[in-house]
């Protein structure tokens, strides 16, 4: 796998820091993405997406730690019994913290994250120092694009598209409400 070089990684950088949109791979299918504190990149990501905005939207991080501002704190039985999903293909809907913006949860009081294995968000989330919004890279209602070349065709002009490899998943992350334990995807 190729990662991303320094110059590469200081343009993304200041294009997320300037309320910037990237298109991604992850684990399933290339993803949006936005710093999860900016409001108005949030909107734009809503706004390429033609999503309902009650719906919320997974932030996806490359270590716990990234986490810290995006979800309340988590007690000390919880970091060890979330060590069993992360990293990995799944997202944990958490009590969400106070500093992140409404439009990022929707009309929800907590949020869904994650912890990846993908080994090019892991570095680009390490290099930037934050975790970044994770919302398949399509029009809502139409099927995710699972390529760099699809992505660019359909969105290019709207935002930066990184180049890489999906990994392996054939569907998107499983969901779980922390609380109540349920599978919701």
């Amino acid at each position: 796998m190729r990662y991303y070089s320094p110059a590469k990684l200081r343009q993304i950088k200041r294009h997320l820091r300037n309320g910037g949109v990237v298109a991604y791979p992850t684990e399933s299918c290339y993803g949006f993405g936005c710093d999860p504190f900016n409001y108005s990149a949030i909107n734009k990501i809503i706004r390429l997406k033609g999503r309902n905005k009650a719906k919320g939207m997974i932030v996806i991080a490359g270590g716990v730690a990234q986490l810290q501002k995006v979800i309340k704190p988590l007690n000390s039985t919880e970091k060890p019994q979330l060590t069993q999903y992360w990293p990995g293909f799944y997202s944990i809907i958490l009590p969400v913290s106070r500093q992140i913006p409404r439009n990022l949860i929707g009309s929800h009081r907590k949020i869904a994250v994650r912890v990846t294995r993908h080994k090019l968000v892991k570095q680009l989330t390490c290099a930037l120092h934050m975790p970044l919004v994770s919302t398949s890279a399509n029009k809502s209602g139409h099927q995710s694009i699972k390529t760099y070349r699809e992505c660019v065709r359909q969105f290019g002009k709207q935002l930066m598209v990184l180049s890489g490899a999906t990994n392996f998943a054939k569907k998107p992350s499983t969901i779980i409400d922390w609380e109540s334990k349920k599978t919701l995807r």
